[in-house]
């Protein structure tokens, strides 16, 4: 996909969001027998390794491939987490004014940096409510206050919107706070069963686009 967008002369940006970072924090609640089944032969699996002998034979080598470090972690650590393009904010969960005033690139690094098994792991980036892979904030039961953070996020980025994912949205792709926040997250796994749409945006048009 990132050769084709830019063939085309477009680009393709992957953000890290929840699964990607609890797969490399060993957080493996959420794994499926098919998705150990799929790494059985992905990576090398050293004998005697202390951590990997905590885990069934089974699982070892996808905790292999995404412990810190690992061949698939250091993968995850090529993509961004958040990221601004032109006058838009796009980040999974969503960023909050204690990530502008980190700096996104710090944000971006410091993950880089415990995925390549580099630096210390940044808890703050990858668990609770304040984490941008995984709040809510703008995604679920928006009110005026998730707004007004909006507004001051998006002042201190100089950005017009944000565009998140993480919660599903029953209706579709839905726009919050005026059109400053987009929800598009439609459910496209199969647990869900939603349908493909696409949030185009075109200067400062914005629209829903649904296949049927």
């Amino acid at each position: 996909m990132k050769v084709e967008a830019e063939a085309a002369g477009g680009a393709f940006h992957a953000l890290n969001g929840n699964h990607e970072l609890m797969n490399a924090r060993l957080d493996l609640r959420y794994v499926t027998p098919g998705g150990y089944a799929d790494f059985r032969d992905a990576v090398p699996v050293p004998e005697g390794d202390s951590l990997l002998l905590t885990y069934d034979a089974g699982q070892r080598a996808r905790v292999a491939a995404f412990r810190p470090g690992g061949d698939y972690a250091r993968l995850l650590a090529e993509r961004n987490t958040l990221v601004v393009i032109g006058d838009n904010v796009f980040a999974h969960g969503g960023v909050l004014p204690a990530h502008v005033e980190k700096g996104l690139d710090a944000v971006n690094e410091e993950i880089r940096a415990w995925l390549r098994g580099e630096g210390p792991n940044p808890e703050w980036a990858h668990r609770g409510c304040c984490s941008p892979t995984w709040t809510r904030i703008y995604s679920d039961e928006v009110d005026d206050e998730a707004c007004a953070t909006l507004d001051s996020v998006l002042a201190g980025l100089s950005a017009k919107r944000m565009i998140v994912g993480h919660t599903v949205q029953d209706d579709g792709i839905t726009g919050y706070c005026d059109g400053r926040v987009w929800a598009i997250d439609v459910g496209l796994a199969e647990h869900y069963g939603g349908e493909l749409q696409i949030l185009e945006i075109t200067g400062d048009s914005v629209r829903v686009i649904t296949e049927h």
